[in-house]
């Protein structure tokens, strides 16, 4: 396993991308970053290529980005631009190759939603679209867009992990995989045995406290090693990203990442 941090969660800085906290993560010994894409889609190029300059030197690599597609490129409804969204796909997954990114998060809420009085349905059927859309742009590239269900609070369709998980069966594509995220799964109340029937498609997950969704502590009295171990009985092995809130991040990413160690039994 490899325990990696989502910096938009903690940014300081106006941009809302969080590399502040790069040489920090490093110096506390996370594996990996996941940076926000729409967020880094929002500087201009030579903004850009400083970050990726500052990345390659901060001691702690980018293999993931979160916030996919912002909410002002729908894909679904009545008013998708599909010119604009090829258009923005094109940039952002060659943006997100330039950070060394191997996993692109999917969930996208403002951009995924299904508009009032629109057809479910046919939102569907756009999703499926869309992640056609970026299978075929990601081509050749090391790099895969893991779904992620996001609960009903924050979106009305992919709500849950057997959802995300028949999607990405739709979709039937190598490079189209699934998410979970265990804050996600707790406020859906989900049965955790979607992750063995998921065994297949899970390629990337977030932690957090659900209370709160708050960075995980051996003292808040949440049972990460048994999430953690269903992962593990059926066969994950790879990345596991803090995705929470702190108001203290230096006291509180460091315990974070010996929490979710030692639930993996990393020590």
């Amino acid at each position: 396993m490899r325990i990696g941090c989502c910096i938009n969660m903690v940014a300081l800085a106006p941009d809302g991308i969080g590399i502040e906290r790069l040489e920090a993560l490093a110096t506390f010994g996370y594996d990996y970053v996941e940076m926000p894409l729409a967020q880094v889609m929002a500087l201009g190029e030579s903004q850009f290529s400083a970050v990726v300059e500052y990345v390659e030197s901060a001691g702690i690599p980018c293999e993931a980005c979160n916030n996919f597609i912002p909410a002002h490129c729908p894909i679904t409804g009545d008013k998708v631009d599909k010119v604009q969204v090829r258009e923005y796909f094109d940039e952002a997954i060659e943006r997100a190759y330039r950070l060394g990114a191997q996993s692109i998060v999917f969930g996208s809420s403002g951009a995924k939603n299904v508009p009032p009085g629109f057809s479910k349905e046919k939102a569907w059927g756009q999703i499926v679209e869309t992640l056609l859309l970026v299978d075929e742009i990601i081509g050749e590239r090391d790099l895969s867009i893991v779904i992620e269900p996001l609960c009903r609070v924050e979106s009305n369709i992919v709500v849950n992990a057997h959802e995300g998980l028949k999607l990405a069966k739709e979709v039937n594509r190598a490079n189209v995989r699934l998410l979970i995220d265990y804050y996600h799964l707790e406020m859906e109340k989900e049965d955790h045995s979607i992750i063995e029937k998921a065994r297949d498609f899970l390629q990337h997950i977030h932690l957090a406290n659900p209370s709160g969704r708050a960075y995980p502590q051996t003292f808040d009295g949440v049972d990460y090693r048994k999430f953690i171990s269903n992962l593990q009985k059926a066969g994950y092995d790879s990345r596991i990203s803090i995705e929470a809130y702190t108001d203290n991040f230096n006291a509180t990413a460091p315990e974070a990442l010996a929490t979710a160690r030692d639930a993996c039994g990393l020590g």
